[in-house]
């Protein structure tokens, strides 16, 4: 199981004290998935080496248009092993689940986002995972902590009629945030999933990682040549 974190300077910690936090509590890897705007600079073999955890380099894309989206959507594509774009807005969340180019949808509930059963078919058909974001759940109270809860349960419902893909994560930006997956998965049994269910969204950002990395070596055939990125999927 993956936990996806920010890391120092778009979190308090750097990638090396997650990545031995996230070991130590039984993570078999990390992603780090900081803003485009504040990125990280670390050696992800290295502590890979040093802490026996895999280290998946990612992005988090934060646009103010589609317009923006799309081109840094297309800057990070070849560089970065996982893509999100963070959504919470009904524009940016269509925008996302459409993009067979993004891997996650991350926040799709918060400020103003939705998502509904045309979302949720998009986003089976094109292989975008909605991101249930327990961080709110882990870190707010009172009737905020309740409508978080009510929109993860929402999301639950309408991603499961579609069987649309999705991912787990408590977004920490400490170590101090990590929680470890048996930690993650009694929260989500207290506030009405399954086990399974928050188990598997944990597992899926190491499938992501290891597909995208296996259609990342074999794009090159020759100098000058490369293979459509996802040409082996759709």
């Amino acid at each position: 199981m993956y936990e996806a974190v920010h890391a120092h300077p778009d979190g308090d910690s750097t990638v090396a004290r997650l990545a031995k936090t996230a070991a130590d509590y039984g993570f078999d890897g990390v992603v780090v998935r900081n803003d485009s705007s504040t990125r990280a600079e670390f050696d992800a073999d290295e502590i890979s080496a040093a802490y026996d955890v895999d280290v998946v380099e990612g992005v988090e894309i934060n646009a103010d248009s589609v317009e923006q989206a799309s081109g840094a959507v297309g800057n990070y594509r070849t560089d970065e092993t996982i893509v999100t774009v963070s959504g919470g807005s009904p524009t940016m969340n269509r925008f996302a689940v459409e993009n067979e180019k993004v891997d996650v949808l991350a926040h799709p509930m918060t400020d103003s986002g939705d998502v509904n059963h045309v979302l949720a078919k998009a986003a089976a058909e094109n292989g975008v995972r909605f991101e249930f974001d327990l961080s709110g759940v882990l870190r707010t109270h009172g009737g905020r902590r309740v409508r978080i809860i009510q929109s993860l349960r929402k999301l639950e419902d309408i991603i499961g009629y579609y069987d649309a893909p999705y991912v787990v994560s408590a977004t920490p930006r400490s170590h101090l945030e990590l929680r470890a997956p048996r930690e993650l998965a009694a929260l989500g049994e207290q506030i009405g999933f399954s086990k399974p269910f928050i188990e598997e969204g944990l597992a899926e950002w190491g499938h992501l990682a290891d597909r995208n990395r296996r259609i990342q070596s074999e794009s090159f055939i020759e100098p000058g040549v490369k293979r459509g990125r996802y040409e082996e999927e759709h």
